[in-house]
């Protein structure tokens, strides 16, 4: 969560600090601040605002003048948002800045402690107790201060932190939250995320948990809290700074939703190999030996990753013949779960550092367990820490909600499947057939979009409802979780999914008029089961919008999207939901790139 930058050089830093957190300011937006010094300046000079980073821009004074400095764009864990609970968090001295990604578990013990010493708090942050630490350290240095306060911390950081009697440096530490170190040419930089970055610099250093750096203008080295140094190797970003831009769009969102058939193509690219019917994944680090052993696949997730987990278990289920299932990463790694060698676990993350995800990956990997991750950043916590895995190339998600990235996720563990499929009993002629229903996929995600004005009236339809029914059987069931939570998250409206065989199990005692059904009705060989689903609701005089293959006599509206192999249809019929949550939110003047109370990057728990 949060957002982090920061910058060492000769530049102007105010204008730097500002752009870097519109750049970052999906992984949280409630209040932001920076603090910033250089050669001229008499010690630290901060501001900070409640609210968007545009209301922090119009505090910033005009002579605000300083080469070095942090900067953090909040989504709030300890205190509501405030101008006092807005990071940075200085020393009663103003001598120590820190601006801090996480949660200290042991917060309230520190801080009872400082109390006790004489020490008054200005917020109600966990993150301020580290300002005081440091500032209260007798050591020499300001890497030995850091270092000696970090001892005393319980729990998840990313953190930078400047000294007005360091002014020359910044230092910056990692646990369990995303920190990235920018090199330039004399000048570095710092962020949570590389999109503060890229457009600065594509040369980027990763930190390890339990790893620090310092910075300075012209030079950076790397070491662990312990004080050993580490060695650094910068690697490439992948994506320009443009790839982080709207490109002529109103959104992000709906960027990123017409984004998918390019998308797709390149999760698609330079895997396929006609010749066996099968796909390349060499990042697996899995022989055939070995994927033969595998009795069990075990996928873990939070959120739209834990849907697109559901869908990929019943592909692995169906291509290869491997009993799997999907669990929330959450629930998995506080249920003192059964770690079986024959099991293979994946982990699925866009960004690659959810700390739910992570946290559930280092335990599997200290209990013996192969872990395979699958992620949309690369060389993010979960790449490193895995065993193997695939990434799924969707490109740079701005939208705190995921959608080219939930699809191109779908579409790795259909690759994923295939591979596993063909290694042990899926035959050439099957293989070959997905492989056609996968090359189809780029042209049918065309072919939905093309729908959008269609999709953008029916959504005007339901946009007046309280509550939705989101329904679907084995394969569409995961897809109506998705387009369930899809509504939730950006228009706010109550929605609910169900197996529709669950129906007649108690849900069907909601169904009324003013309480829509969303029916996932895709043409195969439960289409009779789906249509009889479509009675029982209509019996009951509830309304129904159907994605089918086919128009559907008993819905009311049909979105009729094209056909694909019966494996891979659930890929397209989320796509169509994708617009109609969008168009919906639209309708209802929502903020849809920052939904209120969540945030891109879940690095907490």
């Amino acid at each position: 969560m949060c957002g982090i930058v920061g910058y060492i050089g000769k530049r102007d830093v105010a204008p730097l600090l500002l752009e870097g957190l519109q750049r970052l300011e999906y992984r949280g937006y409630d209040s932001a601040g920076l603090v910033i010094t250089g050669p001229k300046a008499a010690g630290l000079k901060m501001v900070k605002a409640k609210g968007r980073v545009r209301d922090l821009e119009a505090r910033v004074p005009k002579r605000f003048a300083g080469t070095t400095g942090i900067a953090h764009t909040r989504w709030a864990t300890h205190g509501a948002p405030s101008d006092e609970n807005a990071h940075p968090h200085l020393d009663p001295e103003n001598k120590v800045a820190v601006v801090h990604n996480g949660i200290i578990d042991n917060a309230a013990e520190l801080r009872a402690k400082l109390g006790a010493d004489g020490v008054v708090f200005a917020s109600e942050t966990d993150t301020e107790v580290l300002t005081h630490l440091i500032a209260r350290s007798e050591a020499d240095t300001l890497e030995e201060k850091v270092r000696q306060t970090l001892k005393l911390i319980e729990g998840t950081y990313g953190i930078a932190v400047m000294h007005a009697d360091f002014a020359d440096r910044i230092v910056v530490a990692r646990n369990g939250s995303p920190v990235v170190l920018g090199i330039g040419e004399k000048e570095m930089f710092v962020a949570s995320d590389v999109a503060a970055l890229v457009t600065h610099t594509r040369q980027v250093v990763t930190l390890d948990d339990g790893e620090m750096a310092t910075l300075k203008a012209d030079d950076f080295r790397t070491y662990t809290t312990e004080g050993s140094r580490t060695t650094a190797t910068p690697t490439t970003v992948e994506w320009e700074a443009e790839s982080y831009d709207m490109g002529g769009h109103d959104t992000y969102m709906h960027k990123e939703i017409c984004e998918q058939p390019d998308a797709v193509d390149r999760v698609l690219r330079g895997r396929i190999d006609d010749r066996f019917s099968t796909v390349h994944l060499g990042g697996l680090n899995l022989d055939a030996r070995e994927a033969r052993s595998i009795r069990r696949v075990k996928i873990l997730g939070c959120g739209t990753s834990y849907h697109a987990g559901l869908i990929g278990a019943g592909l692995i289920e169906s291509l290869a013949r491997i009993p799997a299932d999907a669990e929330p990463a959450s629930e998995f790694r506080y249920r003192n779960p059964v770690v079986d060698p024959d099991t293979l676990y994946v982990a699925v993350s866009q960004s690659g550092e959810t700390y739910d995800v992570l946290a559930a990956v280092q335990e599997l990997k200290r209990k013996g367990a192969r872990v395979l991750g699958v992620v949309n950043v690369v060389g993010s916590a979960i790449a490193r820490e895995a065993d193997g895995g695939t990434y799924v190339h969707a490109g740079p998600e701005v939208c705190v909600v995921s959608t080219k990235c939930f699809t191109n996720t779908v579409v790795a563990f259909a690759l994923l499947a295939l591979h596993l499929g063909r290694i042990r009993d899926l035959s050439v002629s099957d293989g070959k057939r997905i492989i056609e229903g996968l090359r189809r996929l780029p042209a049918q995600i065309s072919e939905i979009l093309t729908m959008e004005d269609e999709i953008k009236k029916l959504a005007k339809e339901y946009a007046d409802a309280k509550s939705m029914m989101f329904i679907g059987r084995v394969r569409g069931y995961p897809v109506a979780l998705e387009a369930s939570l899809k509504l939730k998250e950006i228009s706010y409206i109550h929605a609910e999914a169900y197996p529709a065989s669950e129906l007649k199990h108690g849900p069907l005692a909601l169904i009324e008029p003013a309480l829509p059904t969303v029916a996932i009705v895709p043409d195969d060989d439960l289409l009779e089961k789906n249509r009889a689903a479509l009675e029982e609701i209509k019996a009951r005089s509830g309304r129904i919008l159907a994605v089918a293959h086919q128009e559907q006599e008993k819905a009311d509206h049909t979105i009729v999207v094209p056909k694909n192999e019966d494996e891979l249809d659930a890929i397209l019929m989320g796509i169509p939901l994708q617009l109609l949550a969008y168009h919906t939110a639209l309708e209802l003047g929502r903020d849809i790139d920052k939904p209120r109370n969540l945030a891109k990057s879940v690095t907490v728990e």
